[in-house]
């Protein structure tokens, strides 16, 4: 199916960069295999260029690891070591896409996720929220995105045993990974 047969609403060409204070870097994960906790990265930049062809669009993101916030500043220190991320090692995570394809109303972006050293193919589920002017004059582009990983792909493979549950864990290798993100077309 070719790209043209696709209609975006206010499609505009350019380049964009993540407004950080209008996006969200989050994740969700099961913790005693129970519930779901919450986090999200505070600190993150990326480019994002919407081509003539949309299906040539590309992004390219690095987050700042040491800037996890899930609420409780004792278990964001634990996230931040050897045990999980390593950030005096590794201090950042990146995003490269390699593709974009048509998928019913929205689309697939695959790319390059870079944990702690290991880079793995990813596939995000993406969603255009739109195109348009904002107070300022300018241009906005919205996009939602979310992937699943299992951790223990990238070596975060610290896991706790909960005491009396045979093969139970404190927190699962599956992690979600949620993006709400807004671009201003840079000049």
């Amino acid at each position: 199916m070719s790209m043209s047969a696709v209609e975006i609403p206010g499609f505009v060409a350019g380049t964009w960069a993540i407004d950080p204070v209008h996006s969200e870097v989050s994740f969700t994960v099961r913790h005693m295999m129970v519930s779901k906790v919450r986090g999200r990265f505070d600190k993150f930049e990326g480019t994002i260029v919407t081509a003539q062809d949309p299906l040539e669009s590309t992004v390219t993101a690095s987050v700042d690891l040491t800037s996890i916030n899930t609420g409780q500043e004792q278990r964001d220190a634990h996230i931040r070591s050897a045990d999980f991320f390593e950030v005096e090692t590794y201090p950042t995570m990146t995003f490269a896409t390699t593709g974009l394809r048509a998928d019913g109303d929205g689309f697939l972006l695959d790319g390059d996720l870079t944990i702690k050293g290991v880079t793995r193919q990813v596939t995000f589920k993406l969603e255009i929220s739109g195109f348009g002017p904002d107070a300022y004059g300018g241009t906005r582009c919205g996009f939602s995105a979310t992937t699943e990983i299992n951790r223990m792909d990238f070596g975060v493979s610290f896991n706790g045993p909960i005491p009396g549950v045979p093969g139970g864990v404190a927190v699962s290798e599956k992690v979600t990974i949620h993006l709400e993100i807004e671009g201003v077309l840079q000049a």
